[in-house]
């Protein structure tokens, strides 16, 4: 069984505990109470559930735990936290947040008003003053250069980062000047889910679509699970691919698809791309990460005619579901929350309908108090590499193995990026005609799929769990295994990038 309500996003125990524990019992409920067909009339008792005071238990007050319990609530039904309208999947929850600093630099005790005041010199807008014991930053003049900083003989100027703000790879997350509420640029926003994991206050979510899923499941609709690859040793070496089967089975489930042949087609098809690219002599991306791709088209526009067409495994596999019934409602499970704003992607046709985290998924089981449970793998769906999809440079060996399997030269150089500094040097170089390799394995997330924003598990820890499960999996190849699937009912390439 999968105990782990008190785990932080990578699976360690952390002083975040209060807030996943909020997190987690409000997803519980949201999900107990759509099992029952109570969540209508229970809804605004939740918070008052979850809260009953008279003593706070995590902030200020009662009234302000109730309001972000109202807000989490209103996420965990798909909707954003406040009254506005916003397609964003990331969201603010603007009643948890407010209580870090909004002033970036800030001159600390070490401060000996220094007779050459070299910070005041150094500034170059006036923002710097001297005090009566030190000196004193106006907010509301500083640009933020930090150039005094720099200039400190001391050290005294002290340089503080929001998380959310240090977290996130394109600038996308501003301040409230007024309330020091975080604010996110939609326009620049991925959907990494990058702040969602650094904010110690838990002020940062995204939208939850479990109450969607359990109505699709409540009507006696169709509705196949498809696990992501990266779910293989996230919760331990006994925790199979039967027993998310099994579990989701017990609470309507129609069934259950290893997203791992999913992966198995796009590699193939990825590796027909590269090698006419590779012809070509023309440079190309990989299109599986939601959040790389979120990436070219808003920030690197004149990179999209380098990326690759193919489809990513979770529409490969959603795809393949709806050729054999159109009428399937499919949900995808795995540790991204970039695949949701995939599949909010309406110019993508047949993708899955619904994207939930692992965390989400178990939340909802609970709901109906079900649990994994260890089980012996009865059947498998995708070959090792497909299962291996979600590790940093798994793309890339799948199709190097497709390659080999057509008898082609494997002969291919590869920039393997892993996490968003890799992944911006590599773009860039793309964009100015200075790439060296041939191609480029984009996975925003450091580790690849694995680490994912909504892993539950260290990264060590993970790594030894999974390997200890691909050694059970036979040694198919790519190309075989997908020869068991019907591809030429389905299209595998985007019409539109």
């Amino acid at each position: 069984m999968i105990e782990d309500s008190n785990l932080g996003g990578n699976g360690m125990k952390t002083n975040d505990e209060a807030l996943l524990k909020i997190k987690y019992n409000v997803l519980r409920t949201v999900s107990k109470l759509a099992f029952e067909g109570r969540l209508e009339e229970e809804r605004d008792n939740i918070p008052f559930k979850l809260i009953p005071g008279p003593k706070a238990q995590f902030r200020c007050c009662v009234y302000k735990e109730r309001e972000i319990i109202r807000q989490r609530v209103r996420l965990a039904e798909g909707k954003c936290p406040s009254d506005k309208q916003s397609d964003n999947i990331i969201q603010v929850i603007s009643s948890a947040c407010e209580e870090c600093p909004i002033t970036r630099f800030v001159v600390t005790d070490n401060c000996q008003k220094c007779m050459g005041k070299a910070c005041q010199n150094a500034c170059n807008f006036g923002a710097i003053s001297i005090g009566r014991d030190r000196a004193h930053i106006d907010p509301g003049i500083c640009k933020e250069c930090g150039r005094c900083a720099q200039s400190c003989p001391y050290n005294a100027i002290a340089e503080l980062i929001r998380p959310c703000r240090r977290a996130c790879p394109v600038d996308a997350i501003t301040m409230d000047t007024e309330t020091g509420i975080c604010q996110i640029d939609e326009k620049k926003c991925i959907q990494c889910g990058a702040c969602v994991r650094s904010c110690p206050f838990g002020a940062i979510s995204s939208k939850v679509y479990v109450v969607q899923v359990i109505e699709a499941i409540k009507a006696g609709r169709k509705v196949v699970a498809m696990v992501a690859p990266a779910a293989e040793g996230e919760f331990g070496q006994d925790i199979t691919m039967e027993s998310w089967r099994t579990a989701l089975k017990k609470v309507g489930f129609t069934d259950m698809v290893e997203v791992a042949a999913g992966a198995d087609m796009t590699a193939a098809y990825e590796a027909m791309e590269w090698a006419e690219a590779f012809k070509e002599g023309k440079k190309m991306t990989t299109s599986c990460c939601p959040a790389f791709v979120n990436m070219i088209k808003k920030h690197y526009p004149t990179l999209i005619d380098n990326m690759s067409t193919t489809v990513s495994p979770m529409c490969a596999a959603s795809r393949m579901l709806k050729a054999i019934d159109p009428e399937t409602v499919t949900v995808f499970i795995g540790p991204c929350m970039a695949k949701k704003s995939e599949a909010a992607d309406k110019s993508i046709e047949n993708n899955a309908d619904y994207v939930l985290t692992f965390g989400e998924a178990i939340e909802m089981l609970r709901g109906k108090e079900v649990e994994l449970e260890p089980a012996e793998e009865t059947k498998q769906e995708g070959s090792v590499f497909g299962k291996r999809f979600g590790n940093g440079g798994g793309v890339t060996n799948a199709v190097i193995e497709c390659f080999k399997e057509r008898g082609e030269s494997a002969d291919v150089k590869v920039a393997r990026c892993s996490g968003a500094a890799e992944v911006k040097k590599a773009l860039l170089l793309l964009k100015v005609g200075r790439l060296p390799e041939d191609f480029i394995e984009g996975m925003m997330c450091q580790g690849g799929c694995v680490g994912g924003p909504s892993s539950y598990n260290d990264m060590v820890s993970t790594k030894k769990f999974r390997d200890d499960l691909l050694s059970r999996a036979d040694d198919r190849k790519i190309r075989d295994n997908i020869a068991n699937y019907h591809m030429e009912t389905f299209e595998m390439h985007r019409k539109e990038q």
